[in-house]
Protein backbone atom coordinates (compact mmCIF):
# COMPACT_ATOMS: atom_id res chain seq x y z
CA UNK A 1 0.00 0.00 0.00
CA UNK A 2 1.14 3.24 -1.12
CA UNK A 3 1.08 5.19 2.44
CA UNK A 4 1.68 8.87 3.65
CA UNK A 5 4.62 9.93 5.83
CA UNK A 6 2.05 10.07 8.46
CA UNK A 7 0.46 6.59 7.86
CA UNK A 8 4.34 5.46 7.89
CA UNK A 9 4.64 7.01 11.21
CA UNK A 10 2.10 4.91 12.99
CA UNK A 11 2.61 2.13 11.15
CA UNK A 12 5.83 1.77 12.55
CA UNK A 13 4.74 2.16 16.16
CA UNK A 14 1.63 -0.04 15.76
CA UNK A 15 3.78 -2.36 14.07
CA UNK A 16 1.20 -2.91 11.59
CA UNK A 17 0.28 -1.82 8.45
CA UNK A 18 -2.38 1.18 8.75
CA UNK A 19 -4.22 3.64 6.58
CA UNK A 20 -5.79 6.68 7.33
CA UNK A 21 -9.17 6.63 9.13
CA UNK A 22 -7.93 3.30 11.66
CA UNK A 23 -7.74 3.66 15.02
CA UNK A 24 -4.22 2.66 16.85
CA UNK A 25 -2.73 2.29 19.98
CA UNK A 26 0.55 3.95 19.56
CA UNK A 27 3.30 3.97 22.09
CA UNK A 28 4.71 7.67 22.56
CA UNK A 29 8.13 8.95 22.31
CA UNK A 30 7.61 12.21 23.74
CA UNK A 31 4.56 13.91 26.33
CA UNK A 32 4.95 17.47 26.72
CA UNK A 33 3.21 19.09 29.45
CA UNK A 34 3.45 22.73 31.07
CA UNK A 35 2.79 24.83 34.22
CA UNK A 36 -1.15 25.35 32.86
CA UNK A 37 -1.67 22.08 31.80
CA UNK A 38 -0.44 19.79 33.52
CA UNK A 39 -1.68 20.19 37.09
CA UNK A 40 -4.41 18.85 35.63
CA UNK A 41 -2.86 15.76 34.49
CA UNK A 42 -1.33 15.34 37.51
CA UNK A 43 -4.41 15.71 39.56
CA UNK A 44 -5.70 12.80 36.45
CA UNK A 45 -2.88 11.00 37.18
CA UNK A 46 -2.40 10.37 41.34
CA UNK A 47 -6.62 9.61 40.71
CA UNK A 48 -5.89 6.51 39.32
CA UNK A 49 -3.59 5.30 41.89
CA UNK A 50 -0.67 5.21 39.40
CA UNK A 51 2.59 5.88 41.03
CA UNK A 52 4.91 5.34 38.89
CA UNK A 53 5.54 6.79 35.15
CA UNK A 54 6.06 4.53 32.08
CA UNK A 55 8.43 6.09 30.40
CA UNK A 56 9.90 9.04 32.78
CA UNK A 57 12.60 9.91 29.94
CA UNK A 58 9.82 10.39 27.32
CA UNK A 59 7.70 12.99 29.62
CA UNK A 60 8.57 16.92 29.39
CA UNK A 61 7.72 19.77 31.73
CA UNK A 62 8.27 22.99 30.53
CA UNK A 63 7.07 25.90 32.98
CA UNK A 64 6.49 28.89 30.62
CA UNK A 65 3.01 30.09 30.63
CA UNK A 66 3.51 32.10 34.03
CA UNK A 67 6.71 31.77 34.72
CA UNK A 68 8.40 33.73 36.82
CA UNK A 69 4.93 33.76 38.78
CA UNK A 70 2.71 37.22 37.89
CA UNK A 71 0.32 35.93 41.12
CA UNK A 72 -0.42 33.77 44.09
CA UNK A 73 -2.59 31.97 41.71
CA UNK A 74 -0.18 31.11 39.20
CA UNK A 75 3.30 30.43 42.10
CA UNK A 76 0.52 28.07 43.67
CA UNK A 77 0.27 26.19 40.03
CA UNK A 78 3.47 26.65 39.24
CA UNK A 79 4.15 24.29 42.58
CA UNK A 80 2.02 21.23 41.40
CA UNK A 81 4.27 20.66 38.79
CA UNK A 82 7.65 21.77 40.59
CA UNK A 83 6.82 19.32 43.76
CA UNK A 84 5.34 16.40 40.77
CA UNK A 85 9.08 16.84 39.26
CA UNK A 86 11.10 16.78 41.88
CA UNK A 87 9.38 13.48 43.49
CA UNK A 88 9.81 11.89 40.47
CA UNK A 89 13.46 12.85 39.53
CA UNK A 90 12.55 14.11 35.68
CA UNK A 91 15.24 14.16 33.73
CA UNK A 92 13.33 16.92 31.54
CA UNK A 93 11.83 19.49 33.39
CA UNK A 94 12.50 23.06 32.55
CA UNK A 95 11.82 25.77 35.06
CA UNK A 96 13.31 29.09 34.98
CA UNK A 97 16.82 27.78 35.71
CA UNK A 98 16.77 26.61 31.81
CA UNK A 99 14.06 28.27 30.43
CA UNK A 100 11.79 28.23 27.10
CA UNK A 101 8.64 28.55 25.41
CA UNK A 102 7.97 24.22 25.31
CA UNK A 103 7.76 24.23 21.14
CA UNK A 104 11.14 26.12 20.94
CA UNK A 105 12.81 24.95 23.83
CA UNK A 106 12.63 20.91 23.36
CA UNK A 107 13.71 21.01 19.40
CA UNK A 108 16.80 22.86 20.77
CA UNK A 109 17.26 20.60 23.46
CA UNK A 110 17.12 17.88 21.19
CA UNK A 111 14.42 16.33 22.68
CA UNK A 112 12.00 16.15 19.26
CA UNK A 113 13.22 13.47 17.19
CA UNK A 114 12.20 12.59 13.28
CA UNK A 115 10.20 9.86 13.21
CA UNK A 116 8.49 10.46 16.87
CA UNK A 117 5.07 10.43 18.12
CA UNK A 118 4.49 13.80 20.11
CA UNK A 119 1.89 14.66 22.83
CA UNK A 120 1.23 17.58 24.72
CA UNK A 121 -1.41 19.51 26.65
CA UNK A 122 -0.89 22.19 24.33
CA UNK A 123 -2.89 22.26 20.94
CA UNK A 124 0.37 24.51 19.28
CA UNK A 125 2.73 20.65 19.70
CA UNK A 126 2.08 20.12 15.97
CA UNK A 127 5.05 22.80 15.72
CA UNK A 128 7.49 19.65 16.10
CA UNK A 129 6.06 18.37 12.91
CA UNK A 130 8.71 20.24 10.89
CA UNK A 131 11.32 17.88 12.01
CA UNK A 132 9.64 15.22 10.37
CA UNK A 133 7.52 13.79 13.45
CA UNK A 134 4.14 13.04 14.18
CA UNK A 135 3.05 15.67 17.02
CA UNK A 136 -0.12 16.58 18.09
CA UNK A 137 -2.13 18.74 21.19
CA UNK A 138 -4.34 16.49 23.48
CA UNK A 139 -6.27 16.95 26.70
CA UNK A 140 -4.65 16.75 29.84
CA UNK A 141 -6.60 13.91 30.89
CA UNK A 142 -5.21 12.16 27.73
CA UNK A 143 -1.83 13.22 28.65
CA UNK A 144 -2.53 11.23 32.13
CA UNK A 145 -3.11 8.13 30.00
CA UNK A 146 -0.54 8.00 28.20
CA UNK A 147 2.16 9.12 31.66
CA UNK A 148 0.58 6.03 33.37
CA UNK A 149 0.61 3.68 29.93
CA UNK A 150 3.49 5.08 27.82
CA UNK A 151 0.61 4.98 24.63
CA UNK A 152 -2.55 6.50 23.47
CA UNK A 153 -5.35 5.81 20.72
CA UNK A 154 -5.49 7.63 17.36
CA UNK A 155 -7.68 7.83 14.50
CA UNK A 156 -4.73 7.82 12.34
CA UNK A 157 -5.62 11.23 10.29
CA UNK A 158 -6.07 11.78 5.90
CA UNK A 159 -3.43 13.97 4.66
CA UNK A 160 -4.15 17.07 2.81
CA UNK A 161 -0.62 17.63 0.24
CA UNK A 162 0.46 21.36 0.36
CA UNK A 163 3.06 22.03 -2.42
CA UNK A 164 4.84 24.95 -2.05
CA UNK A 165 6.31 26.47 -5.38
CA UNK A 166 9.08 28.54 -6.38
CA UNK A 167 11.31 30.87 -4.61
CA UNK A 168 9.45 32.68 -1.57
CA UNK A 169 8.93 36.77 -2.77
CA UNK A 170 10.97 39.51 -1.09
CA UNK A 171 10.18 39.74 2.91
CA UNK A 172 8.15 36.58 2.38
CA UNK A 173 8.36 33.74 5.58
CA UNK A 174 7.06 30.99 6.87
CA UNK A 175 4.55 33.22 8.41
CA UNK A 176 3.22 34.09 5.26
CA UNK A 177 3.17 30.74 4.25
CA UNK A 178 0.80 29.80 6.66
CA UNK A 179 -1.43 32.96 7.09
CA UNK A 180 -1.73 32.48 3.33
CA UNK A 181 -2.84 28.42 3.82
CA UNK A 182 -5.48 29.53 6.47
CA UNK A 183 -6.92 32.51 3.99
CA UNK A 184 -7.24 30.02 1.74
CA UNK A 185 -9.18 27.16 3.17
CA UNK A 186 -10.16 28.54 6.54
CA UNK A 187 -10.12 27.42 10.55
CA UNK A 188 -11.58 24.39 9.52
CA UNK A 189 -10.26 23.28 6.53
CA UNK A 190 -8.05 21.07 7.41
CA UNK A 191 -10.10 19.72 10.38
CA UNK A 192 -8.80 16.31 11.98
CA UNK A 193 -6.29 15.86 9.17
CA UNK A 194 -2.49 15.79 9.11
CA UNK A 195 -1.59 18.76 6.77
CA UNK A 196 1.76 17.95 5.24
CA UNK A 197 3.77 20.48 3.20
CA UNK A 198 6.00 20.10 0.09
CA UNK A 199 7.28 21.47 -2.69
CA UNK A 200 10.70 23.22 -4.06
CA UNK A 201 10.03 26.82 -2.11
CA UNK A 202 11.35 24.26 1.13
CA UNK A 203 14.76 24.47 0.15
CA UNK A 204 14.53 28.30 0.80
CA UNK A 205 12.98 28.02 4.18
CA UNK A 206 14.72 27.67 7.36
CA UNK A 207 14.12 25.30 10.02
CA UNK A 208 12.69 28.29 12.22
CA UNK A 209 10.43 29.00 8.86
CA UNK A 210 9.46 25.26 8.94
CA UNK A 211 8.51 25.62 12.93
CA UNK A 212 6.08 28.31 11.70
CA UNK A 213 4.56 26.60 9.66
CA UNK A 214 3.54 23.79 11.48
CA UNK A 215 2.92 25.31 14.07
CA UNK A 216 -0.23 27.01 12.71
CA UNK A 217 -1.58 23.66 11.48
CA UNK A 218 -3.90 23.60 14.11
CA UNK A 219 -5.37 27.47 13.40
CA UNK A 220 -6.71 25.68 10.16
CA UNK A 221 -8.32 22.59 11.99
CA UNK A 222 -5.21 20.36 11.66
CA UNK A 223 -4.49 17.21 13.96
CA UNK A 224 -0.66 18.17 13.13
CA UNK A 225 1.93 19.18 10.29
CA UNK A 226 4.62 17.79 8.90
CA UNK A 227 7.45 18.43 6.79
CA UNK A 228 9.78 15.34 5.70
CA UNK A 229 13.32 15.45 6.66
CA UNK A 230 15.81 17.24 3.99
CA UNK A 231 19.08 18.46 3.99
CA UNK A 232 17.80 21.55 5.68
CA UNK A 233 16.61 19.47 8.81
CA UNK A 234 19.73 17.47 8.82
CA UNK A 235 22.27 20.33 9.29
CA UNK A 236 19.78 21.56 12.24
CA UNK A 237 20.07 18.05 13.63
CA UNK A 238 23.32 17.65 13.68
CA UNK A 239 23.89 20.56 15.83
CA UNK A 240 22.13 18.28 18.68
CA UNK A 241 22.89 15.39 20.67
CA UNK A 242 19.32 13.43 20.18
CA UNK A 243 17.28 11.94 22.90
CA UNK A 244 16.43 8.85 20.65
CA UNK A 245 18.11 7.21 16.83
CA UNK A 246 16.11 9.28 14.17
CA UNK A 247 13.37 7.09 11.40
CA UNK A 248 13.29 8.95 8.19
CA UNK A 249 10.20 8.94 6.69
CA UNK A 250 9.26 9.94 3.51
CA UNK A 251 5.21 9.84 1.56
CA UNK A 252 5.34 7.20 -0.75
CA UNK A 253 4.54 8.61 -5.27
CA UNK A 254 1.34 7.54 -5.36
CA UNK A 255 -0.09 7.68 -1.78
CA UNK A 256 -3.34 8.90 -1.08
CA UNK A 257 -4.19 12.57 0.58
CA UNK A 258 -7.57 14.06 0.42
CA UNK A 259 -6.33 17.08 -1.63
CA UNK A 260 -3.61 18.98 -2.70
CA UNK A 261 -3.23 22.68 -2.95
CA UNK A 262 -0.73 24.71 -4.50
CA UNK A 263 1.07 27.97 -3.36
CA UNK A 264 3.20 30.20 -5.47
CA UNK A 265 5.37 31.72 -2.62
CA UNK A 266 6.98 33.81 -5.59
CA UNK A 267 3.65 35.94 -5.91
CA UNK A 268 2.85 36.73 -2.38
CA UNK A 269 2.83 39.81 -0.72
CA UNK A 270 3.19 39.86 3.20
CA UNK A 271 0.16 38.21 4.73
CA UNK A 272 -1.64 40.02 7.83
CA UNK A 273 -4.54 37.83 9.50
CA UNK A 274 -7.21 40.81 10.58
CA UNK A 275 -9.49 40.27 13.69
CA UNK A 276 -10.62 38.16 14.62
CA UNK A 277 -9.85 34.76 12.89
CA UNK A 278 -6.04 33.88 11.64
CA UNK A 279 -8.31 32.80 8.36
CA UNK A 280 -8.80 36.48 7.74
CA UNK A 281 -5.93 36.76 5.83
CA UNK A 282 -5.42 40.27 3.86
CA UNK A 283 -2.43 41.38 1.61
CA UNK A 284 0.35 43.98 2.75
CA UNK A 285 -1.23 46.20 -0.46
CA UNK A 286 -4.45 46.15 1.10
CA UNK A 287 -3.55 46.61 5.36
CA UNK A 288 -1.21 49.94 4.02
CA UNK A 289 -4.41 51.50 2.18
CA UNK A 290 -6.32 50.73 5.08
CA UNK A 291 -3.93 52.96 7.62
CA UNK A 292 -4.17 50.91 10.70
CA UNK A 293 -2.77 52.74 13.67
CA UNK A 294 -1.23 50.38 16.26
CA UNK A 295 -0.55 50.65 19.99
CA UNK A 296 1.77 47.46 20.41
CA UNK A 297 3.83 45.55 18.83
CA UNK A 298 4.85 41.90 20.02
CA UNK A 299 7.67 40.06 18.58
CA UNK A 300 7.73 36.75 19.79
CA UNK A 301 5.96 32.96 21.22
CA UNK A 302 6.29 29.59 19.81
CA UNK A 303 5.39 30.94 16.39
CA UNK A 304 8.04 33.65 15.87
CA UNK A 305 9.94 34.21 18.62
CA UNK A 306 12.93 32.24 17.12
CA UNK A 307 16.54 34.04 16.57
CA UNK A 308 15.79 34.22 12.90
CA UNK A 309 12.89 36.31 13.93
CA UNK A 310 15.11 38.97 16.35
CA UNK A 311 17.51 38.96 13.31
CA UNK A 312 14.81 39.91 10.99
CA UNK A 313 13.60 42.40 13.48
CA UNK A 314 17.07 43.94 14.46
CA UNK A 315 18.09 44.42 10.66
CA UNK A 316 14.82 46.51 10.50
CA UNK A 317 15.07 48.19 13.76
CA UNK A 318 18.63 49.78 13.50
CA UNK A 319 19.12 53.09 13.71
CA UNK A 320 15.44 53.50 13.82
CA UNK A 321 13.03 54.59 16.66
CA UNK A 322 9.68 52.91 17.95
CA UNK A 323 6.73 55.34 16.84
CA UNK A 324 6.02 57.67 20.01
CA UNK A 325 2.58 56.10 20.76
CA UNK A 326 3.68 52.54 19.99
CA UNK A 327 5.04 49.98 22.31
CA UNK A 328 7.29 47.25 21.04
CA UNK A 329 7.67 43.87 23.30
CA UNK A 330 10.71 41.41 22.28
CA UNK A 331 10.30 38.36 23.61
CA UNK A 332 13.21 35.76 22.57
CA UNK A 333 11.56 31.93 22.96
CA UNK A 334 14.89 30.37 24.98
CA UNK A 335 17.53 31.87 26.72
CA UNK A 336 19.60 30.07 24.50
CA UNK A 337 17.77 32.32 21.36
CA UNK A 338 18.22 35.54 23.92
CA UNK A 339 21.75 34.54 24.80
CA UNK A 340 22.93 34.33 21.47
CA UNK A 341 20.58 37.67 20.40
CA UNK A 342 22.85 39.55 23.14
CA UNK A 343 26.25 38.18 21.54
CA UNK A 344 25.41 39.27 17.91
CA UNK A 345 24.59 42.70 19.63
CA UNK A 346 20.88 42.92 18.49
CA UNK A 347 19.57 43.63 22.10
CA UNK A 348 21.25 46.29 21.92
CA UNK A 349 19.48 47.59 18.11
CA UNK A 350 16.16 46.66 20.02
CA UNK A 351 17.28 48.82 23.30
CA UNK A 352 18.35 51.47 21.40
CA UNK A 353 15.26 51.79 19.36
CA UNK A 354 12.74 51.97 21.84
CA UNK A 355 11.63 48.20 22.58
CA UNK A 356 11.40 46.57 25.75
CA UNK A 357 12.72 42.67 25.82
CA UNK A 358 10.97 40.08 28.00
CA UNK A 359 12.16 37.09 29.47
CA UNK A 360 11.26 33.80 27.63
CA UNK A 361 7.40 33.30 28.33
CA UNK A 362 3.69 32.41 26.20
CA UNK A 363 2.43 35.63 28.76
CA UNK A 364 1.47 38.54 26.30
CA UNK A 365 0.43 35.51 23.79
CA UNK A 366 -2.27 34.14 25.41
CA UNK A 367 -3.34 37.36 27.43
CA UNK A 368 -1.32 36.29 30.85
CA UNK A 369 0.82 38.96 31.45
CA UNK A 370 3.61 40.96 29.67
CA UNK A 371 1.92 42.65 27.33
CA UNK A 372 -1.94 43.13 28.04
CA UNK A 373 -3.86 45.02 25.58
CA UNK A 374 -6.77 47.50 26.98
CA UNK A 375 -9.60 48.98 25.75
CA UNK A 376 -9.50 49.59 22.13
CA UNK A 377 -6.02 48.91 21.48
CA UNK A 378 -4.42 47.31 18.56
CA UNK A 379 -1.65 45.01 18.00
CA UNK A 380 0.35 43.80 15.59
CA UNK A 381 2.07 40.27 17.02
CA UNK A 382 3.88 37.47 15.43
CA UNK A 383 1.68 34.80 17.58
CA UNK A 384 -0.85 32.15 16.26
CA UNK A 385 -4.34 33.35 17.57
CA UNK A 386 -6.31 36.85 17.42
CA UNK A 387 -9.39 35.24 18.68
CA UNK A 388 -11.52 37.92 20.68
CA UNK A 389 -9.85 38.95 23.88
CA UNK A 390 -6.93 36.85 23.31
CA UNK A 391 -4.12 39.46 24.57
CA UNK A 392 -6.52 41.44 26.95
CA UNK A 393 -9.62 43.66 26.90
CA UNK A 394 -12.22 41.99 24.36
CA UNK A 395 -12.37 45.31 22.77
CA UNK A 396 -8.57 45.33 21.83
CA UNK A 397 -7.19 43.84 18.45
CA UNK A 398 -5.04 41.69 16.85
CA UNK A 399 -3.47 41.64 13.71
CA UNK A 400 -1.19 38.38 12.75
CA UNK A 401 2.07 39.07 11.06
CA UNK A 402 5.62 38.56 10.56
CA UNK A 403 8.77 39.69 11.95
CA UNK A 404 9.35 41.79 9.42
CA UNK A 405 5.85 43.30 9.42
CA UNK A 406 5.83 43.53 12.89
CA UNK A 407 8.66 45.95 13.00
CA UNK A 408 8.40 47.57 10.56
CA UNK A 409 4.82 48.56 11.67
CA UNK A 410 6.47 49.70 15.26
CA UNK A 411 8.64 52.23 13.34
CA UNK A 412 5.73 53.33 11.46
CA UNK A 413 3.29 53.09 14.44
CA UNK A 414 0.96 51.77 11.94
CA UNK A 415 0.82 48.59 9.95
CA UNK A 416 3.75 48.88 7.57
CA UNK A 417 5.68 47.37 4.84
CA UNK A 418 9.42 46.21 5.68
CA UNK A 419 9.79 45.59 1.70
CA UNK A 420 9.45 50.03 1.66
CA UNK A 421 11.94 50.68 4.39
Amino acid sequence: MKQTITEKIFSAHAGYEVKAGDIVQSPIDMIIGNDITTPISIRAFKKSGASRLANPDGFAIVMDHYIPAKDIASANQAKISRDFAYEHDLKHFFDEKDMGIEHALLPEKGLIVPGDVIIGADSHTCTHGALGAFATGMGSTDLAYAMITGKNWFKVPASIKVVLKNKPAEHIYGKDLILELIRQIGVDGALYRAIEFSGDALRYLSMDDRFSLCNMAIEAGGKSGIIAVDNITKEFLSALKLAREPKIYHSDEGANYEHVIEIDTSRLEPVIAYPFLPSNGRSMSQAVADDIAIDQVLIGSCTNGRLSDLRIAAEILKGKKVARRTRLIITPATQKIALQAQKEGLMDIFAQAGAVVSNPTCGACLGGYMGILAAGERCVATTNRNFVGRMGDRSSEIYLASSAVAAASAIAGKIADPRKL
